[in-house]
């Protein structure tokens, strides 16, 4: 057997596992909107649990078990830290509350929220990997971080007035808020983008420290990031009557869209 042969499937293995997950988070998010009460909250968690096992799955296999298991512990610690920060203090968030429903807390955090950011965090460092690729080398790292820390702070204007609708948690005083959404303070928004400046910086440093990849592309964390955001945009329209935080997912992910759209132009011309 050759080497070429001996790889063969594990390089299948590298492909089909991130795949799968992300079907499967796809196909939960579909039910998100079609149920209600307690089955809504179980797929809600589904929807976490596939979310952050698609990320350090794909993280190992395309970067190496070293990249995977940093990312799981960096991303919870991080959370942790700002999440029961702004808990605490009502920095840089905002003043908020969650509500018993998302089960045990550590430091007043549920145990689901640094999964979710591990769901958002390394498909929003893998966007913003892509997106920073036309930038000249020595520019590249600051704008790769720049646009992950964008990417994720964008992925929770549409997700908060989701989750605030389903009673996960409150917001002391909403407003003022982005326009058409008045369940969510402006406060937030600015809260996640210092909180995703500091995660992708850190999440940059490691994958430039442990990464012995890629060895897969990013295919499937980017589809349920598309999927989260602009499948996300129609729940919110169609299904959950949030048009504003609609608006905002479907024009946010278009202007990303446009931008990959004139990167993948120019790289033809040349």
């Amino acid at each position: 057997m050759t080497a070429a042969t001996a790889s063969a499937p594990a390089s299948a293995v590298r492909r089909v596992v991130p795949l799968a997950l992300a079907g499967a988070l796809v196909a939960t998010a579909i039910a998100y909107p079609l149920t209600s009460g307690g089955l809504r909250d179980v797929v809600s968690w589904t929807i976490v649990l596939l979310g952050s096992a698609l990320s350090v799955v794909h993280a190992g296999l395309s970067r190496g078990v070293r990249t995977g298991l940093g990312v799981l512990v960096l991303v919870a610690l991080v959370a942790i830290g700002f999440e029961s920060v702004g808990l605490a203090t009502g920095y840089p968030y905002g003043s908020y509350t969650y509500s018993d429903t998302l089960g045990p807390t550590l430091l007043g955090v549920p145990f689901l929220v640094p999964l979710a950011w591990l769901m958002m965090a390394w498909p929003s460092w893998l966007l913003g990997d892509v997106l920073a690729r036309p930038v000249r080398a020595s520019r590249r790292r600051p704008a790769r971080i720049g646009w992950a820390a964008a990417v994720f702070a964008a992925w929770d204007v549409v997700l908060d007035p989701q989750l605030v609708q389903a009673g996960y948690w409150t917001w002391a005083d909403p407003s003022p808020g982005l326009p058409g959404i008045d369940t969510v303070p402006l406060t937030n928004l600015a809260g996640w983008l210092l909180a995703g400046l500091v995660l992708m910086t850190l999440l940059d440093a490691l994958v430039a420290r442990t990464a012995s990849g890629p060895r897969t592309g990013p295919g499937a964390p980017l589809f349920a990031l598309a999927w989260m955001t602009l499948g996300g945009a129609l729940a919110h329209a169609g299904w959950l009557g949030l048009p504003g935080s609609a608006a905002w997912g479907a024009g946010l992910g278009a202007c990303v869209l446009v931008v990959l759209a004139v990167q993948h132009r120019r790289a033809g011309r040349r």
